[in-house]
This record gives structure tokens, C-alpha cells and sequence, in this order.
């Protein structure tokens, strides 16, 4: 690297290192205050209505969709619109909490004045355990901030870092008390890659096509046939009920290399005889984990308990739903 390159790596490096340092000493202070901010966020009878302003702001409606996307139910309030109609919000048994660097901006401290008179419960998390915010506050989350990690000290770095993190640390704590499952982070994310790893199983891909279907007497020209209808890159192979083997398109490809004359091959002479399956109740990312483990572009789908026979799911029909 030339010089300019060495010196914006090496910016780059001390402001990482300087937030990194002081999330670290954010984890050593952290006291009974954030169990007792914890059990607040778990006992509340309504929602925690999170506020800030500024970049105070942005990190308080992250802070809201994490709460929501774990279970605990949240809103964001702005703080200068809140003495403009909003604080109209903040309902029965809601949790308030506010978010400030320094607890001291006109806005932070009406807002706060606001809150406590009209009796809810406020947390604050604030670098100054002094300031007009902190005084007010039945719980403070401090976040001390020895210097912003920009040269001029000005720009809110290292202590919008701090408040993210702590948040973090919160909606996690919360989940963990509320003994949040797999089962509970697919409830509220149904939607997207994640939701569907959680709640997409193997029928849904397969619920609304034909399964393809040939006999081990079945002519090589019909299994083509019946491969390229189907259109999931294979056919199983039954004898009655039961699924004997598999022939894929890929099969199909090396067999004509090898042969030129196929008027006598039938579908038992190209099949493979141990196809891998998986149940209709399986969830895709675990059927993809199949695949990808054994190398291979499609499974078997057998009804759970019966053994019967379904149909094909392909690789192609899990990866258009974006799981990977």
C-alpha cells in the first residue's frame, strides 16, 4: 500500500479500536443497574416506549426493532415531537425509555420533565449520571464516553456505539429471561431468508405439482419423457408403492455417452437403487444441508410415519426461497 493507503487503514483501525475499547469498558461498569433495567423491561404491563434525538434517535429505533423482533413489545418516540402531539404514545403501563448522551438538551429535558409528572416509569441512558435526565430517572444505564472517536471529539461515535451495544445487551438479557425459542424468532419473522429457515418445510415446495413417477420396466424414452413434464430434474422409481431408486436428468446424460443404442434400456438399469429421502414435514434449510452434504441436486419426499411416496424436491426450489 502507498503512504495514503497506510493512513486511512490506519484511521480506520483507531477508531475501531478506540469504540472496541470502550465497549469493553462499558462490559467491566456494567452493575445491578441493568439487571434491575431487565426486570423493568419483563414486568412492564405495556410497551417500552423508546425515545432520543439526534443520532440518539436512530439508535433508539434499532433499540425498538430489536425489542420487537424479540419478544418485547416497543415503539419509538421521537423527542421533539413529542411535545407536539406524540406524547399521546405513551399509554398505561408503559416503560419510557430515554436515550441522551449528555441528558442535558432542551428537548431531553422536557421530555423527561413531561414523563415523570404525568407518573410512568422512566429509564434513562445517558454518559452523564448528573445530568437533568439521570436526576429524573428511576433506573440510569450509564454509558461513559471518555472521548468520541473522531479527532475533533464532536461527532457521536464512540457513545452512539455504546448505546446500540447496550440495547443489544438488553433485548438479549430479556430473551433469555423469557426463555425466547427458535420456534418464538420464527413467530415474529415470518417473512425473508431467516423466517423461512425457521418455518419453511419440504411440503410447501412440493404441495402443488405431480410427482414423477416411472416402474423399473418403464422404457429409458418414457423416463425422459416423464423427467422433462415433471421438471424437477429426476423421476423416483416405484415398484407398487414403493420407491426403489431414483433416475436423475444427470443419469440420463451419462448413460448416452455410453450407449448409442437404448431400445432396450429400461428405467431399473440407470436408476440408483438408495435414494436419499427426507419427510414433507422436514424444514428446507435442513433438507438443503442434506443435499449439500451428499453432493446431490434432489431428495426423495416421503410422508412422515407412512413412508409413502410424495414427490421430488430440487435444490433450485429451496434457493429460490433464499435460503442458502
Amino acid at each position: 500500500m502507498d503512504s495514503k493507503s497506510n493512513k486511512t487503514v490506519e484511521s480506520g483501525r483507531k477508531t475501531l479500536q478506540a469504540e472496541a475499547q470502550a465497549l469493553m469498558q462499558l462490559a467491566e461498569q456494567l452493575d445491578a443497574s441493568f439487571d434491575r433495567a431487565v426486570d423493568a423491561i419483563l414486568h412492564t404491563g405495556g410497551r417500552v416506549v423508546v425515545s432520543g434525538i439526534g443520532k440518539s434517535a436512530l439508535v433508539a429505533r434499532k433499540m425498538v426493532a430489536t425489542f420487537n423482533s424479540t419478544g418485547t413489545p416497543a415503539v419509538f418516540l421521537h423527542a421533539a415531537d413529542a411535545t407536539h402531539g406524540d406524547l399521546g404514545i405513551i399509554q398505561e403501563n408503559d416503560l419510557v425509555l430515554i436515550l441522551s448522551k449528555s441528558g442535558n438538551t432542551p428537548e431531553i429535558k422536557l421530555l423527561a420533565s413531561l414523563v415523570k409528572n404525568a407518573g410512568f416509569r422512566l429509564m434513562a441512558m445517558t454518559a452523564d449520571d448528573h445530568s437533568h435526565l439521570a436526576r429524573l430517572a428511576d433506573i440510569v444505564l450509564l454509558t461513559p464516553v471518555a472521548r468520541e472517536a473522531d479527532p475533533l471529539n464532536l461527532a457521536p461515535t464512540t457513545s452512539s456505539t455504546l448505546q446500540m451495544a447496550l440495547g443489544d445487551a438488553l433485548a438479549v438479557a430479556v430473551l433469555e429471561q423469557r426463555g425466547f425459542t427458535r420456534d418464538d424468532f420464527a413467530r415474529f419473522h415470518p417473512g425473508g431468508s431467516l423466517g423461512k429457515q425457521l418455518l419453511l418445510r419440504v411440503e410447501q415446495l412440493i404441495d402443488d405439482r405431480e410427482a414423477p413417477r416411472v416402474a423399473p420396466d418403464t422404457p429409458l424414452r418414457d423416463v425422459i419423457v416423464e423427467i422433462t413434464a415433471k421438471r424437477v430434474g429426476g423421476t423416483a422409481v416405484l415398484e407398487g408403492d414403493q420407491v426403489t431408486g431414483i433416475i436423475t436428468d444427470g443419469d440420463v446424460r451419462r448413460m448416452l455417452q455410453k450407449h448409442t443404442d437404448i431400445s432396450g434400456i429400461r428405467a431399473r438399469d440407470i436408476m440408483s437403487s438408495e435414494p436419499k429421502t427426507t419427510t414433507a414435514d422436514t424444514l428446507a434449510a435442513d433438507a438443503l444441508k442434506k443435499m449439500k452434504q451428499h453432493n446431490i441436486n434432489q431428495l426423495i419426499v416421503l410422508e412422515a410415519g407412512t413412508g409413502r411416496y410424495l414427490g421430488i424436491v430440487h435444490l433450485h426450489d429451496i434457493l429460490k426461497e433464499g435460503i442458502l
